[in-house]
């Protein structure tokens, strides 16, 4: 008893005695990061442009056993990378991938197992995820991991990945909140956490700690089991003085997952994408030849095509249409359509329910490539569990095999994986056009959501009274709270503000709802995938302007709030010495002719100019800069 008491007082001394502080900074030395395992818990600490963004907050996960006490570093290994990249596509041409990187060895007393903390030091953040080297089977049950944040941190919290956002201090937040997570500090600066690298793990969100003030930590949906070696997802946390700072670095979530593995990418094509809703023939003709005449590149057919997508009996080999979305049976020869849409140069996108999916899937992919199928939308899909994450990935995967691009709906939010498959094109995860949101929300989502990545928010454009305020219903015959809540130039705008691979525009719209207003140019000449993107300005639920370049072409969107606004910015973003046509979209006032009363004209411009817009309630502006 005697020897036992004189080893417990030791390894506690020894604890002590040999704790380790681990300095990590990032390249530009902006961000520093200290790791201790001071009393055998291991902490960190983060610092921005010397100000602590969070403070000692705890590390450490449940493996088999707790990771959470009684542990040393062991060792440091560090190394340094510097590469640039070209993705596929993106919202840049280019990607800088530069980092040092710390492998912490961490010991735990009385054991013989390890764990390694893996840490990359960004300048556009800091990230880090725990590492098992072992053959040992895992169960892991728990993540330690978290956030405790200065006083006054105000969170931009919202429960689940289509649900709206309110902006509140984090000792107010109720459940589980969605990631990314953005925060803004007292000093009027942000942080963000977030994940990457979600592959076969399980989707992990934040709560408030318990009893500790101003601290959140990991949430995971439920246990992980594998064989080691094994890791989890990347944990990041990004700082910058301005919320399009964040927005503009979030190419970290693509650093923070594997190149490619598709050899042959030529087949991948990003473009715009118009939705058939009457599951016919001569719907699906007729959207073509509008998909052509507006320069779109994909026709969707969605949900009914090949029966009740809820029903475990429908079968999506064949073409059998659901009589609840049109009772005539052979309505639509899909063959045809494929084969009229090929002679246009326009791309068929099939509906697949998840039930269907998860049934079929290794006899459809072979099924659809043959006919001449461009790519999946997933619906209705399951996310949260390790089990139905791995599936949705290996299914991406599977889909690449058979050069069928992908558009993940419903709760599914984007880690980057589409780096490793640039056949993911986008994915909703969002609170899009189909439960029209007001303004406010719009003007929040660049810099929650899409720090994330690309999101397929159903971009529409006639399902709007037009001012016709004095009628309950509109032409569609339905409440005008099932109608756009924002201008027809803020939703020209968000075709730019919004980055999407795969932009799905028109949605609640036909062919015929269009008189071929003057606005459409700007529609037809927008692409989906960019050369750089800058954030010109912007408050989180207030207004932002996002311009993207493509070629020497720039696109600018603006939009604002529920609220007025006088909006400006210079033109710095252009080429120095060169002229261009500016093409200025914006909402008009009664005297115009067009029902949707859109303002277009031109003027002249170079990047010592300074353009100037009075935004209505709701509203936008979006520019087409073409260099003369």
């Amino acid at each position: 008893m005697k020897r036992y008491i004189q080893l417990c007082i030791f390894s506690v001394l020894a604890i002590s005695i040999y704790s380790k502080d681990v300095v990590i900074q990032s390249p530009d030395k902006k961000y520093n990061m200290v790791i201790t395992d001071e009393d055998g818990y291991l902490h960190y600490s983060l610092k921005w442009n010397g100000e602590e963004k969070i403070m000692p907050s705890l590390l450490g996960i449940f493996a088999n056993r707790s990771w959470n006490d009684g542990l040393f570093i062991d060792k440091v290994n560090f190394s340094i990378k510097d590469t640039i990249w070209v993705p596929v596509y993106g919202e840049r041409s280019k990607v800088r991938d530069n980092y040092a990187e710390y492998e912490l060895h961490i010991g735990k007393f009385k054991t013989k197992d390890k764990l390694i903390l893996d840490v990359r030091a960004y300048n556009e953040g800091m990230a880090f995820r725990y590492r098992f080297p072992g053959g040992q089977y895992l169960k892991i049950e728990d993540e330690y991991t978290e956030y405790s944040m200065p006083e006054g941190t105000l969170a931009y919290f919202t429960p689940k990945a289509q649900t709206e956002y309110v902006c509140l201090p984090i000792d107010s937040l109720k459940g589980e909140t969605e990631r990314p997570l953005l925060m803004k500090n007292v000093d009027g600066s942000y942080t963000c956490i977030g994940e990457a690298q979600v592959v076969d793990y399980v989707r992990t969100k934040y709560v408030l700690a318990d009893n500790k003030k101003g601290t959140l930590r990991a949430a995971m949906y439920g246990p992980v089991e594998d064989i080691a070696p094994y890791y989890t997802p990347w944990r990041y946390v990004m700082c910058a003085n301005t919320p399009g700072e964040i927005l503009e670095n979030n190419d970290l979530l693509l650093n923070l997952n594997l190149p490619t593995k598709i050899k042959d990418v030529s087949w991948i094509k990003p473009g715009k994408v118009m939705r058939e809703v009457t599951l016919t023939t001569k719907g699906g003709k007729e959207v073509i030849d509008f998909a052509v005449k507006h320069n779109m590149q994909y026709v969707l057919f969605d949900a009914g095509w090949y029966g009740f997508e809820y029903d475990k009996s429908s079968d999506a080999t064949t073409v059998t249409l659901d009589p609840r979305r049109n009772p005539d049976p052979n309505a639509l020869d899909l063959q045809e359509v494929i084969r009229y849409g090929k002679s246009k140069g326009i791309g068929v996108i099939l509906y697949v329910n998840q039930r269907a999916l998860q049934q079929q899937l290794d006899e459809i992919l072979p099924l659809y490539k043959s006919w001449g199928v461009a790519g999946i939308k997933f619906g209705f899909v399951q996310v949260g569990s390790q089990v139905w994450t791995k599936w949705m990935h290996d299914a991406v995967r599977k889909c690449a095999e058979y050069g069928l691009m992908v558009d993940i709906h419903d709760e599914y939010r984007p880690t980057g994986v589409s780096r490793t498959y640039p056949n993911l094109m986008t994915q909703e995860g969002i609170r899009g056009n189909e439960e029209f949101p007001d303004a406010t929300h719009n003007t929040i989502l660049p810099f929650t959501r899409f720090i994330a990545g690309a999101a397929d928010y159903t971009i529409c454009y006639y399902r709007q009274d037009f001012g016709r305020l004095e009628k309950q219903d509109d032409n569609y015959g339905v409440p005008r709270s099932r109608t756009i809540k924002t201008t027809p130039a803020h939703q020209l705008a968000l075709a730019v503000v919004y980055y999407s691979p795969f932009q799905l525009l028109y949605w609640y719209d036909k062919p015929s709802d269009s008189k071929d207003e003057p606005e459409l140019k700007f529609w037809d000449d927008v692409y989906t995938t960019w050369d750089d993107t800058k954030v010109l300005n912007g408050e989180v639920g207030e207004y932002v302007t996002i311009a993207r370049q493509k070629g020497d072409e720039w696109f600018v969107g603006s939009i604002t709030n529920n609220q007025s606004r006088k909006l400006s910015y210079p033109l710095d973003f252009l080429s120095e010495g060169k002229e261009y046509k500016a093409e200025i979209y914006e909402d008009g006032d009664s005297s115009l002719p067009s029902r949707t009363k859109v303002k277009v004209y031109s003027c002249k411009v170079n990047n010592q100019d300074k353009l100037n817009f009075n935004l209505k309630p709701s509203g936008g502006v979006a520019v087409h800069f073409v260099p003369l």
